[in-house]
Parts: structure tokens; C-alpha cells; sequence
């Protein structure tokens, strides 16, 4: 629940962004997939929408490799603070961990099951 509240923030935040659209998006796949796993956990066991979900995986981490930074020391505030191309790359990174999250813990939720 924690994830999906924290990329519905993200969301929130791109209402004045040149591309808030297209960051609202890519910041509501993983909220919904987060909403799924903490409030309809037995959804993610059909095997559609978990080819769904690592789909979106496999989306994220294209995500990453196109948005990763490239200016130096991206992490440091310094730099995020004034480069939209390092605070995008982070975003995407934290995009990409939330799926990774969503998709290990329904591996769980299927090994406890059985």
C-alpha cells in the first residue's frame, strides 16, 4: 500500500510539468499494479494479468535504460535539483523497483499458497 500511495504522489506532482501527462502515466502503471497486490493479491495468480504485469516489468526496464542519466553524479542533489534528465532517470528507476516489488511479492503470495 506504502508503494501505491508513493507513485500516486509521484502522480500527483506532474500537474505542472511540461510532460505531466506522459509522467502521470508512466507513474500510474505501477500504482495500479500496487493497488492490485495490496488489495486484490488473488487477481495477479491468472496467468493474463501476470503476463500483465511482466509486461510492465519488461516496459520499466526499457524505461530505465532510455530515461538512465546521462550528467555526472546524477545522485547528488546538487545536480537532480537542476536537471530534469536526472530527476526523470530516478523516477524511472523508482518506477522500475516498484514493478520488481509488485512482481516478487505475487511470486511469494503463489510459493505460500501452495
Amino acid at each position: 500500500m506504502f508503494c501505491a500511495l508513493l507513485m500516486l504522489a509521484f502522480t500527483g506532482v506532474q500537474y505542472n510539468d511540461p510532460d505531466g501527462v506522459l509522467w502521470g502515466l508512466i507513474y500510474l502503471v505501477p500504482t495500479v499494479w500496487a493497488l492490485i497486490a495490496a488489495f486484490r493479491p488473488g487477481l495477479l495468480a491468472k496467468p493474463q494479468v501476470k503476463r500483465l504485469l511482466w509486461i510492465s516489468v519488461a516496459a520499466g526496464l526499457v524505461g530505465v535504460i532510455f530515461y538512465w542519466p546521462d550528467v555526472d553524479n546524477w545522485w547528488l542533489k546538487e545536480v537532480w535539483w537542476v536537471e530534469e534528465t536526472a530527476r526523470e532517470g530516478m523516477g524511472m528507476m523508482i518506477d522500475f523497483a516498484v514493478l520488481v516489488l509488485v512482481a516478487l511479492t505475487t511470486r511469494s503470495h503463489q510459493s505460500s499458497a501452495a
